[in-house]
């Protein structure tokens, strides 16, 4: 799994816990939907300063979203390397 998938699924999963839909968020962080569609699939690779944009909609520190990324990102590294 690619960094850009694992930030695009923390961005999701934040986004949902929120009940906060992508045209919202998207809204909120004065960015395209369609380009909050990409980043949640993990095809389009967002400028830091989108990143802090899309953390303030989200209402998270920027801080708390690198942290989620980064657990996200051990997660998929660990599934990748486990004996199977």
């Amino acid at each position: 799994m690619s960094e850009l998938t694992s930030l695009g699924r923390v961005v999701r999963r934040l986004r949902v816990e929120r009940g906060i839909s992508q045209e919202g968020l998207a809204a909120m962080a004065s960015i395209d939907r369609t380009f909050i569609g990409e980043i949640e699939r993990g095809v389009a690779n967002p400028s830091f300063e989108v990143v802090e944009r899309i953390a303030s909609g989200l209402g998270v520190k920027m801080s708390d979203l690198v942290r989620a990324y980064e657990q996200e990102t051990d997660r998929t590294t660990e599934r990748r390397y486990l004996p199977s």
